[in-house]
């Protein structure tokens, strides 16, 4: 540690893609620069991870469904969230404000409260042509998200053949994006939320 104050709480949520099998990468790098990381799976992509290595690793229970009425929250307020891998599905809910599993409404909730938030959406060629993802990438682009995509940040592979970008991925991108002040800054603030 350098001595500088703690950035907070990271939020990385994850949906069902192969990259998430490497989610840990992010924990890692994101801890290295002091974060203190929850994670945060769709049903789907509690599928693709160890979540007993990711509770060990950010000393979190990984969460994947809403909590009870009654129950205290487990994880602390998110200072930042990475949406990563982020797939076709989860996109076009967030961008059409559909909370029906927890990481979408955290993502809803997070743009009410100003949360900077980044996005790597990642899928296969052929869905990725759908324009229903292009328009949605652009209205979260509008509203202030970081969304990294396209052939320059992961190359994506052809359907059943997307595992061959693995470490490709842009973890690292992902945490530079909510890690810059510059770029928090630059975050479009909606009205206050009651």
């Amino acid at each position: 540690m350098t001595g500088n104050p703690s950035p907070g709480v990271l939020y990385v949520l994850v949906c069902g893609s192969p990259m998430a099998r490497d989610v840990g990468i992010l924990v890692s790098q994101a801890q290295s620069e002091g974060w203190d990381v929850c994670v945060v799976t769709t049903p789907d992509g509690r599928k693709f991870v160890d979540v007993a290595a990711l509770q060990a690793q950010t000393g979190h229970p990984v969460r994947s469904d809403y909590k009870s009425p009654g129950d205290p929250d487990v994880l602390p307020p998110a200072d930042a969230m990475i949406v990563a891998p982020a797939t076709v599905n989860t996109v076009n809910k967030w961008a059409a404000g559909i909370t029906d599993t927890l990481v979408l409404g955290l993502l809803v909730e997070g743009y009410g409260y100003g949360v900077p938030t980044a996005v790597v959406p990642y899928t296969n060629k052929v869905m990725a042509l759908h324009p229903a993802l292009h328009e949605s990438l652009a209205k979260l682009r509008d509203w202030g998200v970081h969304v990294l995509y396209g052939e320059d940040v992961c190359r994506l592979g052809g359907p059943g053949q997307t595992e061959r970008f693995r470490g490709q991925f842009p973890w690292r991108r992902a945490l530079q994006a909510v890690s810059n002040p510059i770029a928090a800054a630059s975050r479009v603030e909606p009205g206050a939320v009651s």
